[in-house]
């Protein structure tokens, strides 16, 4: 029997859904990250003292290399991939141990170690059923709100305008978020059926347009901008140097937890179930996989999208088809620059006023996993302290003064990082029995 097309499989991970009608739930998707997905370029870039041109051609390899990623989640090859609608893109996590090695060791010793440590995260993955016993579902749940607490000040920088930015915290800006903010809501409430999921992409729209004419939407960038443009292979002349590796292989077990913390999420949000052994496994795998690939273009690590896990969480647009129709959107801003660079306009007040409700609906998320572990004291203690600690110490990096510059660029402004550490020693040394007397 023929397989049915229908705008109703939006709602399931398989299903053929109308192209047409696919693309914009699919670039909404894509606009959601867009801006956060090249930022760690520039940031990177800049404190390595690398020129413009090579600044967009490592633009242009991210948003290749995240959709090529994002393809191979939704649809895995051989054991690489979770199948599950992930996004992939360039990880804020390792922006600061980045920021230190650039200036220290070169660009080049930052590609030599992304190499090395996505293959130990790659082979991690592969071997996971053999250790992810450990990361029980409430060290996973405290991961997963820890994330969506760690986003909120995300959203809420970008709401201002964008950390550093000349106008931060402006007038123009308050506007521009808070009619985004409102299209979104409105449009959520007032739409119809499967309409009622593009609420994001409206308010995104609407917001650009109103960023348009108050003048806040810079086309310069596009001046210059070639039509289209192949990546270069080895850009970048990989150097193993020893301290770089260690620390960048030691923030992608951070990212590991991260992307536990993902996958979890949104199988419990997207899908109502747990996820399984083989779906984390692949999703790590990809994520370590795919970093070392991108590392032979010169770019940086690749890994799962919190925010577009929050962007699941409140539409529940799933299908594999549809989030695929992005990924190909993404490959093709990097082939075609000009494309790229368009999207890139989007301001920084717009995405903010789309993902602030985003990111909260990740802490709601991670909140009712934790419920559903039940509130045992032993859960409530691992839970509190993770997430006191992870949250509170992160809120006061001055508080890592007494450790090694390493231990601060892994840990002074990561929450994720601390709560998961925090949570794995307790679930590891606390007593299964922690109960004053017995449940009546």
């Amino acid at each position: 029997m023929k397989e049915s097309t229908s705008i109703d499989n939006i709602y399931h991970l398989d299903g053929k859904v109308p192209v047409g009608k696919a693309i914009p739930f699919g670039l909404q998707h894509i606009l959601a990250m867009f801006v956060a997905n090249i930022a760690p370029i520039i940031i990177v870039a800049g404190a390595s003292g690398l020129g413009a041109k090579q600044n967009a051609m490592l633009i242009q390899s991210a948003m290749i290399m995240a959709g090529i990623g994002t393809l191979i989640q939704l649809f895995p090859l051989w054991k690489i991939g979770s199948g599950l609608p992930i996004v992939m893109g360039i990880s804020f996590t390792f922006v600061s141990v980045f920021c230190y090695l650039g200036p220290t060791y070169g660009y080049n010793a930052i590609v030599g170690a992304v190499l090395v440590g996505g293959i130990i995260e790659g082979v991690l993955g592969l071997f996971a059923k053999y250790w992810i016993k450990i990361i029980t579902p409430i060290v996973s749940a405290s991961v997963v709100t820890s994330i969506g607490f760690s986003l909120l000040s995300v959203g809420a920088a970008s709401f201002g305008g964008g950390s550093g930015s000349a106008n931060f915290g402006s007038v123009t800006n308050w506007i521009i978020g808070t009619i985004t903010l409102l299209c979104c809501l409105i449009f959520n409430i007032f739409a119809k059926k499967h309409w009622k999921q593009l609420s994001v992409l409206f308010g995104l729209v609407v917001g650009y347009i109103v960023a348009f004419f108050m003048g806040v939407v810079d086309f310069s960038g596009l001046k210059d901008a070639s039509f289209i443009a192949l990546p270069s292979f080895m850009p970048f002349k990989p150097e193993f140097n020893i301290n770089a590796i260690i620390a960048v292989v030691l923030i992608f077990l951070v990212s590991a937890t991260e992307t536990i913390g993902d996958t979890s999420a949104l199988a419990t949000s997207g899908l109502n179930r747990n996820a399984t052994t083989k779906e984390i496994s692949g999703s790590l795998a990809c994520d370590g996989f795919i970093s070392t690939l991108s590392s032979f273009l010169g770019c940086l690590p690749i890994t799962s999208f919190s925010q577009n896990v929050g962007l699941v969480a409140m539409t529940k647009v799933v299908n594999r088809f549809t989030i695929a129709i992005g990924a190909i959107i993404m490959i093709l801003a990097g082939v075609f620059p000009v494309f790229g660079l368009l999207l890139a306009t989007l301001p920084d007040a717009v995405l903010g006023g789309c993902t602030i409700m985003m990111f909260g609906t990740i802490v709601i998320s991670g909140l009712q996993m934790i419920s559903k572990c039940g509130f045992s004291q032993r859960n409530i203690t691992i839970a509190a302290l993770s997430l006191s600690t992870g949250i509170g110490f992160t809120q006061v990096p001055e508080i890592f003064a007494i450790f090694p510059q390493l231990v601060q660029n892994i840990f002074a402004e990561n929450c994720v990082a601390v709560v998961f550490v925090v949570a794995i020693i307790l679930n590891l040394v606390l007593p299964q029995n922690m109960e004053s007397a017995p449940n009546e």
